[in-house]
């Protein structure tokens, strides 16, 4: 199984929620796409603590923090969506995208277009603030346009009852996860989110 984990925007917890994903399903971990340093590929390997995941390099390694097909620019290549190889695993695999569904990788496609080349199934991860709604509401509508199937939804940082409830009432998606602002993110950490995702995950 294949899991596509985006956002509604840049920061809003990818690569935390990647992290304890893995940790939970003892999944493998890929971003096809890196734009910047550090490599969210290291910050995971650094916080995992199963043996199982394998973390598989990057189709595209670029060096400036900016919108991929920016970065690739300035690395004077192409983000070819197409040629984009899936890693060769019999493991589930944890994919983590660039920023949020509509990041544009090249002059013609968007982070979205990789998911129905993967087959896979989507997480959104929301981060609380004002605006969350709307920006969580238009990732979730922007998905069911293409008819590409979410698995959940995982929420991360400052709470928000009220955005939660009116989030899950108009998309009648399952809740995964909270992700409470933690002052520290370390293995402990991951452990014990992760053993509340995998009740979630299962119930």
């Amino acid at each position: 199984m294949r899991y596509f984990v985006t956002a509604i925007g840049t920061d809003s917890g990818k690569t935390l929620a990647s992290t304890i994903l893995c940790e939970a399903l003892q999944a493998d971990y890929w971003k096809p796409v890196q734009a910047g340093l550090p490599r969210d590929t290291d910050v995971v390997s650094s916080l995992i603590s199963n043996k199982t995941t394998v973390f598989h390099p990057e189709a595209y390694l670029l060096k400036t923090g900016a919108s991929p097909h920016a970065s690739a620019k300035i690395d004077q290549t192409t983000i070819d969506v197409e040629g984009i190889q899936i890693p060769n695993t019999d493991n589930t695999l944890i994919i983590e995208g660039a920023g949020g569904c509509l990041v544009p990788l090249n002059d013609e496609h968007f982070v979205i277009d990789l998911i129905p080349l993967f087959q896979a199934e989507v997480i959104v991860v929301s981060n609380q603030y004002l605006g969350s709604i709307n920006h969580t509401l238009l990732t979730l509508e922007a998905l069911k346009n293409r008819k590409i199937h979410v698995k959940g939804l995982i929420f991360n940082g400052e709470s928000n009852e009220e955005t939660e409830r009116i989030i899950l009432h108009h998309t009648s998606l399952k809740c995964l996860l909270r992700i409470k602002k933690e002052a520290v993110i370390n293995t402990d950490v991951i452990q014990k989110y992760a053993a509340l995702l995998n009740a979630n995950w299962h119930g």
